[in-house]
Parts: structure tokens; C-alpha cells; sequence
């Protein structure tokens, strides 16, 4: 029988095998959506409501194809952001495969979830940082590969984000995001797009190994270096 390290407290949590990474991850979660457990008033610290509280704890779709992606994308040379990692799937089969990765979120238990997934796979420390959006992050520095999955479910995230990825975008720069057809994208193309970014599209209409339909895209935008 396999002892499994205790929850937070206030918090129920679930071990789920992610066995479409090339190499089975274990990784701790939330049970549900309805996770939410505040006393000292973290959440509105934050700026994070209730309803969307625990959405960091749960293993998408889009991040399985992130993750997906991560399994072959070119890292050699390159500074790697993963932005609104969550439990930071793509990261861990990023970091599994000596690629220098930092993992980013705004919420206050991601470093920890994160921390206990590295552990649960038997993997080395890896790089963390405190990513808000729409506030400095004077420790983040620069990156030549950005990566995300599901980033554009409110309609301020357009701005917010590419504001953000453009602050922390090297000269020549990638961004790769896995989108499930949010109305948001066409916005946020249209930002990227004025701060200097190129984009290409890869449309996706199953998750990885046996995991069922999805319906959504690869989205790729690319800036070369400047040129003097």
C-alpha cells in the first residue's frame, strides 16, 4: 500500500497517473472544484474569488496537451516560462527532460502543490516565481520560450497577457499556448500581433493516449531578435 502525503488542511485532495507524457507522472490534485479554504484571507490578498479558487488544482485538458507538446518541442539553449502553471504538468515533463524551466502562478498554494509533485515523481528542485500578470515581477527576467494552456477564459486577459508575455519575452522569442476555442483568442491574436509577434495554428481534436475528443488549438507566436 502506497503512503501518500496528507492534503493541506481544509482541503480534499486526489493522486491521478497522467500515463500520455512518455513516462507516468503522479499528480496530486484537488477532488473537485468545490475546494475552497481561506481563513487567513489569501484568496482576496490575491484578488482570486471563490469560484475560481481551486481551478489551479485540477488537471485540464488543455494542460495534457500542453504537456503533450512539451514531449519533443526543441529546449536545448533556451530559458523556459511556463505562465499560470497550476499543478504545472507541461513543467514537470519539461524539467524531467533537463530542459531550464521556471514554473509561474499568481496562486498562493501552486509552489506548494508543485513542490509535492516533483517529490511524488522522484525529480530534482525546480525553478518558481510568483507570476501576476498584470503586476511587476522583477524577478522573472527574461525567456526564450514561453509556454501556456488555457489562459483566455475572462475577457481583461487578452491585455493582461500579452502585456506580461511581452515584458518577459528575449529579443527572439516563442509562445506556445494550448487554447480550447476560447472567444478570447481572436483578441489576444490581435494584441500579439501589434506588439511585433508572428502566429501559426495547429487545430487538435483528441487529447493525448486514449483521453477522448477535444476541441481546440496550438497556438504558436514567434518574434524574431531585433535588429540594430
Amino acid at each position: 500500500m502506497t503512503d501518500y502525503p496528507a492534503a493541506p488542511a481544509g482541503y480534499q485532495v486526489k493522486f491521478e497517473s497522467v500515463t500520455d507524457t512518455g513516462a507516468d507522472l503522479l499528480v496530486r490534485s484537488l477532488l473537485d472544484r468545490q475546494q475552497f479554504h481561506d481563513p487567513l484571507g489569501d484568496a482576496e490578498r490575491a484578488g482570486i474569488s471563490s469560484a475560481q479558487w481551486p481551478l489551479f488544482g485540477l488537471l485540464w485538458p488543455s494542460g495534457r496537451v500542453l504537456a503533450e507538446a512539451m514531449l519533443t518541442f526543441e529546449l536545448e539553449g533556451r530559458r523556459i516560462l511556463e505562465m499560470g502553471c497550476g499543478l504545472g504538468l507541461a513543467s514537470l515533463v519539461v524539467h524531467r527532460r533537463g530542459g531550464d524551466i521556471t514554473a509561474s502562478d499568481c496562486h498562493p498554494l501552486a509552489a506548494a502543490f508543485l513542490l509535492e509533485n516533483l517529490t511524488l515523481n522522484h525529480l530534482p528542485p525546480m525553478k518558481y516565481e510568483t507570476g501576476h500578470w498584470s503586476r511587476s515581477n522583477p524577478r522573472l527576467g527574461l525567456f526564450d520560450l514561453i509556454i501556456g494552456s488555457d489562459l483566455l477564459y475572462d475577457r481583461e486577459q487578452p491585455e493582461a497577457l500579452s502585456q506580461f508575455i511581452d515584458r518577459h519575452s528575449a529579443s527572439a522569442v516563442e509562445v506556445l499556448i494550448a487554447d480550447p476555442d476560447r472567444g478570447n483568442q481572436s483578441r489576444f491574436r490581435r494584441k500579439m500581433g501589434v506588439l511585433g509577434y508572428s502566429h501559426s495554428e495547429e487545430r487538435i481534436s483528441s487529447l493525448p493516449g486514449e483521453g477522448g475528443p477535444y476541441r481546440g488549438r496550438l497556438h504558436n507566436y514567434r518574434r524574431s531578435a531585433f535588429v540594430g
